[in-house]
């Protein structure tokens, strides 16, 4: 599971990643991407909407969604902001199908911030 400390709590935070960050769209899940420069953990953060389905399911990927960050944990540089909003079609995904998805959009979003 994903620790506090790893994960983004304030909504504002979610506003500011959402907004500024990068973004990597995929079927299943957007990402978006934010380096703060700060000298601080990687933090995460989960949109999953009503649409996705019932409290059940949403749950279900939320649940799935941070095992995947854990892992990707050491991949993330230091002091970054990802926020990963689940789509409609996350709620029939398995989880290598996520876990596909985000590490694919991580690795893409890394290497534009790296090229920029």
């Amino acid at each position: 599971m994903l620790a506090r400390p790893y994960r983004l709590t304030r909504g504002s935070d979610y506003r500011l990643v959402v907004r500024r960050g990068s973004r990597c769209g995929g079927a299943r899940v957007v990402t978006s991407m934010l380096s703060t420069g700060e000298s601080r953990v990687a933090r995460f953060g989960f949109i999953i909407s009503k649409q996705v389905g019932t409290a059940v399911v949403r749950n279900t990927v939320r649940r799935r969604l941070k095992a995947v960050c854990a892992e990707a944990l050491e991949r993330v540089p230091e002091g970054t902001d990802v926020v990963i909003r689940a789509l409609p079609a996350s709620a029939s995904a398995s989880f290598a199908e996520l876990r596909s998805d985000v590490h694919r959009c991580l690795g893409r979003l890394d290497a534009d911030r790296s090229a920029s």
